[in-house]
């Protein structure tokens, strides 16, 4: 009871338009596919699969994901809908467990018939993704002799995003030199500490899991820092590129850093601690915006589009798109993310049609 009342509270709160929900007894997963709006074109969002420690918490998390979606796309100026698949396993489950979870996530998105479409995100493998494809027939961006990862591009957004915020907060967009630490060493965490490392970046890394780090530290040179010890780092920029909420009110007054950049989604707690970072002087680049390369460049995947010099380009205009950001909230005193949401909800309120005169460039 006690379950189900927290799960109603949620729904209750939620500004989205529907998530479904269904129980996977075979492999003890629930499964949660929040459509938060399809204003502009239908809900489209990646799938993620972590253990949760309730599952009022995972449908907490795909309802903030399904929105942040929203902002993504509209933010992007592409016209897709805000969603998102979340699949909450147990703690420690088996191969078996995995696949009957992913079978019947793939029979649920079936079933909703185009409703909501989907591709990889946190947890999710490459192989997942395909499992998923061949179940449901709703996965995008996916083609033969493409590869099915977002991480890279999602990197290469975020690299980008990076050397504005450093030009905005500095004067200089070179990461050379620069302390960089990065929360997470994952599908993204791990090519954007490569394309730092290039750039003469100096590489902190920290990770729940040691060989994950040691792998970047390897590559990359630089230091681990353990998760505990991470808020100690003197540094110019922290990159979370794993869970979100991680920039909050018991982490923002530790926080050693002049700029917040990183690929994860919901970063912050709260749209709150936007304000908190601004009262400190930490440049915070929106989540929705930096973390955009992944869905740039799969759409524009699912569009025709193979050459990776001009994905990449594509995804790179993510830089500019912030630059103009910054100096936006700069002029009328108000916080980055202010200013991009503000963005992203006139597009759509137009349905897609208008964007103000000095919007982005990410087309």
């Amino acid at each position: 009871m006690k379950k189900t009342t927290s799960m109603r509270k949620t729904f209750q709160s939620w500004d989205g338009e529907s998530v479904v929900v269904s129980w996977c007894e075979p492999a003890e997963a629930w499964v949660f596919i929040a459509r938060h709006s399809t204003v502009l074109g239908p809900a489209t969002g990646g799938t993620r699969l972590k253990t949760y420690g309730s599952p009022a918490e995972a449908l907490t998390d795909a309802q903030r994901l399904a929105r942040g979606m929203t902002y993504k796309w509209a933010g992007a100026r592409i016209c897709l809908g805000g969603g998102k698949g979340v699949i909450a396993m147990p703690p420690d489950p088996g191969p078996r467990q995995r696949n009957q979870a992913l079978d019947h996530y793939a029979r649920v998105l079936k079933s909703m018939r185009g409703a909501f479409r989907t591709g990889a995100d946190l947890g999710t493998t490459p192989e997942d993704i395909r499992r998923i494809r061949r179940g449901s027939g709703q996965v995008v961006g996916m083609r033969e002799g493409h590869p099915d990862d977002p991480g890279p591009f999602t990197a290469v957004g975020v690299f980008a995003g990076i050397k504005a915020a450093l030009r905005h907060r500095f004067g200089d967009d070179s990461p050379s030199g620069r302390r960089v630490l990065i929360q997470g060493a994952g599908g993204v965490g791990r090519p954007l500490a490569a394309l730092l490392a290039e750039a003469g970046a100096e590489i902190l890394v920290s990770d729940l899991s040691p060989g994950a780090a040691e792998a970047v530290r390897e590559t990359c040179g630089g230091q681990i820092v353990s998760p505990e010890r991470m808020w100690d780092a003197e540094i110019d920029v922290y990159a979370p590129c794993a869970v979100g909420a991680t920039v909050n009110p018991d982490t923002i007054p530790s926080l050693k850093c002049a700029i917040v950049a990183g690929s994860a989604n919901n970063q912050l707690l709260a749209d709150s601690d936007a304000d908190s970072l601004l009262g400190r002087g930490i440049l915070y680049a929106p989540d929705f915006m930096i973390n955009a390369g992944g869905a740039i460049a799969f759409t524009a995947v699912a569009r025709g589009e193979r050459d990776p010099d001009l994905l990449n380009a594509k995804v790179a205009e993510i830089g500019q798109s912030l630059q103009e950001i910054f100096e936006e909230a700069a002029s009328k005193g108000e916080t980055p993310l202010k200013a991009a949401m503000n963005r992203a909800e006139a597009f759509l309120a137009s349905g897609g049609k208008a964007w103000p005169a000095s919007g982005a460039s990410v087309r």
